[in-house]
């Protein structure tokens, strides 16, 4: 309802949280308003070509609805767009108006196509991303593939319970967990880790102008993780929400509780 066409997820290794690829630093862009769970398909009728074929919203309105206008052409570096599993490789490059392309390279664009204006890598990213993060700087995703690729990312650098995300319409930001996972095992048991929470509260304020106290929150957070003292359980602690929170809140104000 809102048109949050845009979610943008910046996964950033965390100082003192030694993880297996770190100074890890990418942007994730998923366009999350189309494609397979926008529920808009419809069957190849039979007598045409791939007939019987499934097609959703993607390969129809991806790139001439949002892409040209509101995808950012101004990267200094290559930016990635991938439609996912070499399965479904030759399917689903209709979103960015191309024909089956190489992994690596440009891909051909069909006539009539908009022109990105920008380099493109057209890669397979689950396994890459995993082997070497470090070659990826902006990633541009579909809806479900940037699903997949947020959680992925999330886990390199600590999992769902670190990294911050924010989504844009033309009016809107909704600032949320770069990662959707519910964690439901932890529903009412004082252990889940609050720092994408407090990230994304650090994030919501510094778009209202309000960087001093952005930068407070994020400050704290980040001292928090680095001294190692108070970690929750899936950073490999023991400390519960409420410790980690109150750590929190002592680095905001030295004397709170003295």
């Amino acid at each position: 309802k809102l048109d949050l066409f845009a979610n943008v997820v910046h996964v950033k290794s965390l100082p003192g949280y030694q993880t297996r690829h770190n100074n890890l630093d990418l942007v994730i862009i998923r366009e999350q308003t189309e494609g397979e769970y926008s529920s808009l398909e419809h069957e190849v009728p039979a007598g045409n070509p791939g007939e019987g074929t499934i097609q959703g919203m993607l390969r129809l309105l991806f790139i001439p609805k949002k892409t040209p206008l509101h995808i950012p052409k101004t990267s200094p570096n290559p930016i990635t767009a991938a439609p996912g599993s070499r399965t479904k490789r030759s399917l689903d490059w209709g979103h960015l108006g191309a024909h089956p392309a190489p992994l690596v390279g440009t891909p051909e664009l069909l006539p009539g196509a908009p022109d990105l204006s920008m380099p493109i890598i057209p890669i397979i990213p689950q396994s890459q991303l995993v082997q070497n993060p470090y070659q990826f700087d902006v990633l541009v995703m579909p809806n479900l593939y940037g699903n997949i690729v947020d959680n992925l990312a999330a886990g390199l650098v600590g999992g769902a319970g670190v990294v911050p995300g924010e989504s844009y319409s033309a009016e809107y930001a909704v600032f949320e967990l770069g990662a959707r996972h519910p964690f439901a095992q932890a529903v009412g048991r004082n252990i889940a880790n609050p720092t994408a929470m407090l990230l994304s509260a650090s994030n919501m304020l510094k778009h209202l102008n309000l960087d001093y106290h952005s930068n407070m929150i994020s400050d704290a957070v980040k001292k928090v993780i680095k001294g190692g003292k108070v970690r929750t359980r899936d950073l490999g602690g023991y400390s519960t929400t409420s410790d980690f929170v109150k750590s929190v809140i002592d680095n905001l104000h030295p004397h709170y509780g003295a």
